[in-house]
């Protein structure tokens, strides 16, 4: 078990944060990234493997990528899933390790709605075609808030009606029941990037004419009710996180002031931190075609920002947050909560144990695993000297 630093020797960034009955060591979060590698839904060594890395690298809160709730709602034939007891397992393994290197574990539970049914994103991050048919990738029919599709070539979804949307409802509280006999401590619904229950939020997307369409109050009512569903069964002293594409990123789509009073609703309903990203609702994953947000560091940090000002609920920010300095910034601003890194992790899977060095506040390695700390303690005086004799080292 890693060192807890003293409270007048931690940044912000490396404070605990105590969400319902669950304490979080520091501020930085492994953001849900996708591998696309599962079969049948199964994880395998590559999964653990990646996800483990980041517990030893010091993150306090690490998430699983996207684990969908049915098997239609998967977004390519790589995707985990947890719509079935027999996955359960390997997920309470990893929940495990990751506990024992003094992380939390935490979920995304996701279904893809019409972005369901693509290609893994290296052959192509599009609709299923015959090179993926000949891989062993054949389609399968996809369900969405409507039958509109993403875009021209892709699968034509079957509009879920009002009936059918109760068998999603159940398909979210379920695997929540697994996740949580599975043993994690954090669940997030994924509301975001043009996925099933964005689908119903945008203008942009949703056409119906029942009462789950037209005003904001309709468009948000299923995303609410599935928060609600997926309350019910996860534990009053386990905290629930919702991720949203805070804004569409396209003229007429959903807005900064729609994404507040979603807030705000969810906070209604047991929701205790909003997960602010943007845009994915008429392209692949997180990617808008022409976006109008320009991309610079750490561009969704006002997002985060106004959603925990205006909705008085727990952010947490994520996209292009690269350095030590600029997360601790965020923090000491008040712009958001918790801090999610995502690609750069990939890039540095010990971040948050260099962002402590970084920040001063771990010099003798008391954060890193005892069985490389211990290690760097020794060599440290050692590197040291040499490094003051020879500067141009």
């Amino acid at each position: 078990m890693k060192k807890e630093l003293q409270p007048d020797a931690r940044p912000l960034l490396f404070m605990p944060l105590d969400l319902r009955g669950v304490r979080l060591p520091n501020r930085i979060v492994i953001s849900p990234m996708c591998q696309y590698s599962a079969r049948d839904g199964h994880a395998n060594d590559w999964h653990f493997a990646h996800l483990a890395q980041f517990a030893m690298g010091g993150a306090g809160l690490i998430f699983t990528e996207a684990v969908a709730v049915e098997a239609r709602g998967r977004i390519t034939h790589g995707d985990l899933g947890l719509w079935s007891d027999q996955y359960v397992p390997w997920f309470r393994r990893m929940a495990d390790f990751i506990k024992q290197q003094g992380s939390v574990p935490a979920i995304q539970l996701g279904h893809a709605g019409r972005k369901a049914c693509m290609q893994r994103p290296w052959y192509g991050n599009g609709a299923l075609g015959r090179a993926d048919i000949e891989r062993g990738d054949r389609p399968w029919p996809i369900v969405a808030h409507g039958s509109n599709a993403l875009g021209e070539g892709w699968p034509v979804p079957h509009e879920l009606a009002i009936a059918e949307l109760d068998q999603v409802r159940d398909a979210f509280r379920s695997a929540a029941q697994r996740a949580l006999a599975a043993g994690f401590d954090v669940a997030e619904v994924h509301g975001a990037h043009g996925y099933l229950l964005h689908g119903f939020l945008s203008p942009l997307s949703n056409r119906r004419s029942d009462r789950y369409g037209g005003s904001l109050e309709n468009r948000m009512r299923f995303p609410l009710e599935v928060a609600e569903a997926v309350r019910s069964v996860w534990p009053e002293e386990k905290p629930l996180f919702f991720r949203v594409s805070a804004i569409d990123d396209f003229e007429g789509g959903w807005s900064i002031e729609d994404s507040i009073v979603l807030a705000r609703g969810l906070k209604a309903r047991g929701v205790d931190v909003v997960d602010c990203s943007s845009g994915g609702i008429l392209g692949a994953a997180t990617a808008a075609a022409k976006p109008l947000t320009p991309r610079v560091l750490g561009f969704q940090v006002p997002f985060a920002e106004r959603v925990r000002r205006e909705a008085q609920i727990n952010t947490m920010a994520v996209g292009l947050i690269v350095g030590a300095r600029q997360a601790e910034q965020a923090l000491r601003e008040g712009r958001a909560d918790l801090i999610a890194i995502g690609r750069e992790a990939l890039y540095d899977p010990r971040w948050a144990l260099h962002a402590a060095r970084e920040l001063g506040c771990d010099p003798d390695f008391d954060l890193w695993p005892e069985q490389y700390g211990w290690w760097l303690r020794q060599r440290e005086p050692l590197l040291r000297k040499l490094l003051a004799e020879t500067p141009e080292a």
